[in-house]
């Protein structure tokens, strides 16, 4: 049993072949090289689905299911984009299309959801039955599943965690917005705090892992230099975290999954964040008195989530 998954992203357009136990067997990439027509953009995801499946060894016919995971505002049930402003998509029959082209129907759903699914199923939140995935990049991305079911609201624009208000009259968010969590903790803002300390503190060891150059500074420049001792780079490390958990509060005390988890690439430094975090939001858990607790996790499957919540999206809507 296969199923084909398309994470379609602003960089590029991964298709991949999943079996019956979550793994990949087969994958297929090209550059989404926006901004470009649509149509153009939907012949290359088609491409790329047909050469994942042939890469398997397999047929079209061969594929049990096929999903794709949008940036946007997705309806699934019609298969639609309603918006993707990174895309310049509006309105567009995605899965209609799809069809045509490849001879499969194709599930649809935004792309941070998909990702979210593929680590309720197979990831950091398998066996659970309500869980929200935090993945910090960029932005904040988010996905949220109740009691199975993803969370969209009634114009599919739902779950968009990054946008809610932390601070009153705070940074200004790429949304329009002052305040948004996105503006506190994504890895845009981690680099632009970063990069802040280093100016405040110019002999900072941070200054020696970037040779010089501030405009190299990353998403674990603050972190390495912490764990070489370095002040300024606790301070960031320390105030980020800080960040990041009333978010993920506010979240869980919202929603009480069993599980929180955390992706993106600053997951990767796993306990360095997971742990302070456990502890700061245990104490701002409104339900911190009852004994059963969300608990907190790293992502489990990196970039594969996307292409393997895609894959299974049909067992989410069929």
């Amino acid at each position: 049993m296969y199923k084909l998954g398309i994470d379609l992203g602003g960089t590029n357009i991964v298709a991949g072949v999943v079996d019956e136990n979550f793994n990949i067997v087969a994958t297929a990439k090209r550059k989404t090289s926006c901004p470009r027509p649509a149509e153009e953009i939907v012949e290359d995801m088609a491409a790329v689905a047909l050469e994942a499946v042939e890469t398997a060894g397999l047929k079209i016919n061969d594929i049990e299911s096929a999903g794709v995971g949008s940036p946007g505002s997705i309806n699934p049930t019609d298969g639609i984009v309603v918006y993707s402003n990174n895309l310049g998509f509006y309105d567009l029959p995605l899965g209609k299309l799809l069809k045509e082209k490849t001879g499969t129907h194709f599930y649809l759903e935004n792309d941070a959801n998909a990702a979210a699914y593929g680590e309720y199923i197979a990831g950091a939140g398998k066996g659970s039955s309500n869980f929200v995935m935090i993945t910090l990049g960029t932005g904040v991305g988010g996905g949220v599943i109740i009691d199975g079911k993803m969370l969209t609201g009634s114009n599919y624009a739902g779950a968009e965690l990054g946008h809610t208000v932390i601070f009153a009259d705070g940074e200004q968010c790429s949304c329009g917005r002052v305040g948004c969590w996105e503006a506190y903790a994504s890895a845009t803002a981690l680099i632009r705090q970063t990069k802040q300390a280093m100016i405040r503190y110019p002999k900072s060891i941070m200054w020696e892992l970037v040779n010089g150059d501030i405009n190299a500074v990353n998403g674990i420049t603050a972190f390495d230099a912490w764990r070489q001792g370095d002040e300024a780079g606790k301070n960031v490390v320390e105030k980020y975290i800080y960040y990041l958990s009333i978010g993920i509060s506010n979240n869980i005390n919202i929603f009480q999954p069993e599980i929180l988890c955390v992706g993106g690439g600053i997951s990767k430094e796993g306990d360095n964040i997971i742990i302070p975090l456990q502890k700061i939001v245990d104490g701002e858990n409104y339900a911190r008195l009852i004994p059963k607790k969300a608990v907190i996790k790293a992502a489990e499957l990196g970039n594969d989530a996307g292409i393997i919540g895609a894959a299974y999206l049909g067992d989410l809507y069929k």
